[in-house]
């Protein structure tokens, strides 16, 4: 049976929900004309008249905060090898064959298809980390955000809040002042940036906002970071900067500037709570204190990390020092929140031969998953540029309605069914998702399904044709 189309509801009530950290029981959530909580109360009993059931334990939509849409279009066709190493590096080369050749109609149903993933995955907000500016040749569009709204529209076609962050990339290394020839999509000044960014934030399209962001410290050179942050000055926007990634972008930057990326970038730049650094995997503690005393926070792509041989980040320092930690998807080999977290953690347990390691019972988190989902979801609610997240009276009304049927929830005690979902579950266990206050998933399904998957398949036949 297909989905109906979503009514306007305003009153919800759940048996049990995450609110304040910890599960509360009959709760209910109430949404105002804007789509935002204004009012949530646990322990009401019985239902409110005219409130709607949700047939589940709730949770609050998580936020993607690291995402390159197009990458979609590459997940699962990089697994071989056709000499005797493989790495980063060679992946990129072979990625950048999708980034030369999709078009605005490919890359926005190719992105549909991503974000429609995403919600049954419980993201509710992505942050797309967008370079891909240009047309096949390099040359600018009619219109130069044309690649911009192709993402854009396919977040309006799934239903998905999205942060666009246009990025800044205008050279190949640190000693190469222009871009390869095969980079040629990417290439932006600060004031193509802000200029973007500012047609972005400006549009008035419902969901959407808009920050900046930087490729990296090997592709931009320092005189043109400054003069996009002068762009950008005192205005309350994300920033976002990969660093860090691989150990010869950190060799490489000393080479070069005599400091290692994050040391580099916090001596050298002034850092506050708008700046997200994506990866951060290769540091010294030092550079850690340096990024908690700033405010800054980071974001790890588990999966991503995994996939393309990174490294793992010190979760632990990042965690003690109190750093913001939100999660990203990156190159979508994976597209479910609770699967990025159980990987952040097994990563850290094969590492250190431990179990348990991001809890911590003597601050009393003693659970794993929930301190790993606390700090996910209020980073992530920051690094999208979003003032309040969660569910929590301000925030956008986004829930995540799970399946107590689900396998690996069945029959779980209901103090347990985050850490289930988190270490248990080995298929989708999200049943309903609500944006704004809006249903987008039902049972699973997104209303648009059938349209958005026909329109990927074609894309790929297209970009993918012998």
């Amino acid at each position: 049976m297909s989905p109906s189309t979503p009514q306007p509801t305003t009153l919800f009530w759940a048996p049990q929900a995450w609110v304040n950290g910890r599960w509360q029981h009959g709760v209910c959530l109430e949404a105002d004309s804007s789509g935002r909580w204004s009012r949530i109360t646990p322990d009401m009993h019985p239902v409110p008249e005219g409130a709607t059931v949700l047939h589940g334990p709730v949770l609050p939509g998580m936020v993607n905060a690291h995402s390159h849409a197009f990458q979609r279009a590459f997940a699962g066709l990089s697994e071989r090898r056709a000499s005797d190493a493989d790495d980063f590096w060679s992946w990129r080369d072979r990625m950048y064959g999708v980034a030369l050749r999709i078009t605005p109609q490919q890359m926005r149903a190719v992105a549909a298809q991503l974000y429609v993933e995403m919600l049954q995955g419980g993201y509710t907000q992505v942050c797309e980390f967008h370079y891909l500016h240009h047309s096949e040749s390099g040359a600018h569009y009619t219109d130069p955000a044309t690649m911009a709204w192709a993402v854009a529209d396919a977040a309006a076609d799934a239903g998905l809040g999205l942060t666009m962050l246009p990025v800044l990339y205008e050279r190949s290394g640190f000693a190469l002042p222009t871009l390869r020839e095969d980079q040629r999509r990417f290439a932006g000044t600060p004031d193509f940036i802000g200029d973007l960014q500012q047609t972005l934030a400006t549009s008035g399209r419902a969901l959407l906002n808009a920050g900046v962001s930087i490729h990296s410290l090997r592709a931009a050179a320092p005189a043109s970071i400054t003069h996009l942050l002068e762009r950008v000055g005192d205005k309350d926007m994300p920033i976002h900067i990969h660093i860090a990634e691989q150990m010869q972008e950190v060799r490489d930057c000393l080479a070069h500037t005599g400091k290692r990326p994050i040391e580099w970038l916090a001596d050298t730049l002034p850092l506050d709570a708008r700046w997200q650094l994506v990866h951060a995997t290769h540091t010294q503690h030092t550079e850690i204190e340096a990024v908690a005393a700033s405010g800054a926070g980071i974001v790890i792509c588990p999966s991503t990390e995994g996939n393309l041989g990174d490294g793992l980040a010190d979760l632990s320092a990042w965690l003690q020092h109190g750093v913001p930690m939100a999660i990203g998807s990156d190159s979508h080999v994976c597209r479910q929140w609770n699967e990025e977290l159980r990987w952040l953690e097994y990563g850290q347990r094969m590492h250190l031969q431990k179990r348990n390691v991001a809890a911590s019972p003597s601050t009393g988190q003693s659970a794993t998953a929930a301190r790993l989902f606390e700090a996910a979801l209020a980073a992530g609610g920051r690094a999208a540029g979003q003032k309040d997240w969660g569910l929590t009276v301000g925030a956008r009304a986004d829930l995540l309605v799970l399946n107590p049927q689900a396998s690996g929830l069945l029959g779980i005690p209901s103090s347990h069914v985050l850490d289930a979902c988190v270490f248990a579950c080995d298929t989708p266990a999200i049943r309903d998702v609500f944006v704004a206050g809006q249903q987008v998933i039902f049972d699973g399904q997104h209303a648009q399904q059938d349209a958005i998957s026909g329109q990927f398949m074609q894309a790929m036949q297209a970009l993918w044709q012998d």
